[in-house]
């Protein structure tokens, strides 16, 4: 230990000291010198053991868009989002994970960014197999909501699929329960907090509430399971229950159900995804906004030419409901560059139609983790 070490090594200096001088040290003062040593050295243990338990990381990412809109071509250029990871290691079985975000380079009062705080949990290690974390964390749905870091999907933009239907980043407060078997099945199970769309639009991305200061007059329940027992192979199916999605019990939207399923699948250089998502709401005033049902899916193909370089293709299709024609369609096809394993650069070119108007356009992003 270092206590040991720095002890050793200023009670070896005090032998340097003349015999005449340290027989006028009573033995009192001789032992109080003693203890004050072992006392800075515990102090200096502490610390440095706290330092190295303590892990710093983070990821960003820089996006360029120029695609027609219904108001005409947007071009924009946007520092996305910059995020910094705090975790800390208490004990071999409990420790800390964190995420905070800053999203749009600046945030404040008439600024277009935020500052959020995307994860905050205890986890607990109860035995071998078996997990418990309490606080705020990213729910167990979809394909990108734990796992966006740019470097790991291809795209500039996350898929619309994910953001719109899922709604994906989504995190709540509450406790979950994890687990996993040899056989290469796991599971989550989460109590947690729950949406609060308002009734008069019933838009699932507006109604996350970010843990700040929100509504918990009805909370909601998760619950995933994942089949990883074959190389290169992910299966999971994800199950929400929310019995109130406005957290108001009188009006006449009412509860939520969400069923979200996806596989994907790596063979060498190969990787395929596909995923589908659908929440089924119920009351009448969601059934007049013809928003009581809403769905979507996407199928993605990509391969690694080699180490520093991937192409993609996706295609996407949701629709969040509402009159008229209100599907969505989308493809991206493109390219990804890799320096080095924890930096991408990526250009994708789209297409879109939406009320039967297709739309084109390109980005260009960089994105790093560390």
């Amino acid at each position: 230990m270092l206590r040991t070490a720095l002890s050793a090594a200023i009670l070896g200096s005090l032998t340097a000291i003349p015999t005449a001088t340290l027989a006028a040290v009573s033995d009192a003062e001789f032992k109080a010198l003693q203890e004050q040593l072992n006392t800075l050295a515990d102090q200096v243990d502490n610390n440095s053991r706290s330092a190295s338990n303590t892990q710093v990381g983070g990821y960003g990412e820089m996006h360029y868009n120029n695609v027609e809109t219904s108001t005409g071509r947007n071009k924009q250029i946007d520092f996305e989002r910059f995020i910094l990871f705090v975790d800390h290691q208490f004990s071999d079985s409990i420790r800390f994970i964190s995420e905070t975000e800053i999203e749009h380079s600046i945030a404040g009062e008439g600024q277009n960014g935020e500052i959020e705080i995307e994860q905050a949990y205890i986890q607990m290690d109860l035995n071998d197999s078996t997990q418990l974390n309490a606080g705020l964390f990213m729910l167990p749905v979809g394909i990108i909501n734990e796992s966006h870091e740019p470097n790991i999907f291809y795209g500039v933009e996350r898929n619309p699929v994910e953001q719109y239907i899922v709604p994906a980043t989504w995190w709540e407060g509450g406790t979950m329960l994890s687990g996993n078997f040899a056989s290469g099945i796991s599971y989550d199970l989460a109590v947690h907090s729950g949406l609060a769309v308002d009734p008069a639009q019933v838009n699932i991305r507006g109604g996350r509430q970010k843990v700040s200061e929100a509504k918990a007059n009805n909370w909601a329940m998760t619950g995933r399971v994942r089949y990883t027992g074959i190389a290169g192979l992910e299966l999971s199916g994800t199950l929400q229950l929310q019995d109130d999605i406005t957290q108001n019990s009188s009006d006449n939207v009412g509860g939520a159900t969400l069923l979200e399923t996806h596989v994907v699948w790596n063979s060498g250089p190969t990787t395929v995804k596909a995923l589908y998502a659908r929440w089924n709401i119920d009351g009448s005033a969601a059934k007049a906004l013809s928003k009581d049902v809403q769905d979507g899916g996407y199928v993605e193909a990509a391969y690694k030419l080699n180490a520093n370089h991937g192409v993609f293709a996706r295609h996407n299709v949701w629709d969040n409901g509402g009159a008229g024609n209100t599907k969505k369609t989308q493809s991206n096809i493109g390219y990804s560059y890799w320096p080095h394993e924890d930096v991408v650069f990526k250009a994708d070119y789209q297409t879109q139609e939406s009320n039967n108007v297709k739309y084109n356009g390109f980005n260009l992003g960089v994105g790093y983790q560390f």
